[in-house]
């Protein structure tokens, strides 16, 4: 369950903590007139960044550019957390950042750390918008009845902006 008053007080904490839970989002790359696809992303809160493997050969791998923007989308698994996170999007290599992130998933992609067609991506985050709300139905249902017999917005989550430096 997202955390309404973390996402209120420290909004890049709340941030953080959803990425390392969720599996995988939607990347896209600014200006490709790609529509946005499926990464499983690695997170480096350290850095500012995160992390995906893909292969050369994808149209999204062909779409970056030396100075490419992207965005990542993601929504928690129980649907009461929703971020959309842009910055710089340039393939970038790392050995050991890819021997942290190499698992049996991702190397049923690839023929190997070695692999050819095997590319880094990384994200450095420049902003991120979240949305954190209640997961609780009855609390839903109490908050938009109150709102239409007091014509005022109902009361279900919270919005900020996170600025990375």
């Amino acid at each position: 369950m997202a955390d309404k008053k973390l996402a209120q007080t420290d909004p890049k904490a709340v941030l953080w903590k959803e990425l390392e839970k969720a599996h995988a989002g939607m990347l896209g790359v600014e200006g490709s007139g790609q529509h946005m696809q499926p990464m499983s992303h690695h997170c480096d809160e350290a850095a500012g960044k995160l992390w995906f493997l893909t292969k050369r050969s994808t149209d999204l791998f062909k779409a970056v550019g030396p100075a490419s923007k992207a965005h990542f989308c993601v929504i928690s698994k129980d649907q009461d957390f929703h971020a959309c996170l842009s910055g710089s999007l340039v393939a970038e290599g790392d050995r050991s950042r890819l021997d942290e992130m190499w698992n049996p998933v991702v190397a049923a992609w690839f023929e190997g750390k070695d692999d050819p067609d095997l590319v880094m991506l990384s994200l450095r985050l420049g902003s991120a918008a979240i949305w954190a709300s209640t997961s609780s139905s009855a609390r839903f249902a109490y908050e938009i009845a109150k709102a239409t017999m007091t014509e005022s917005d109902p009361d279900v989550g919270v919005h900020n902006v996170v600025e990375f430096a």
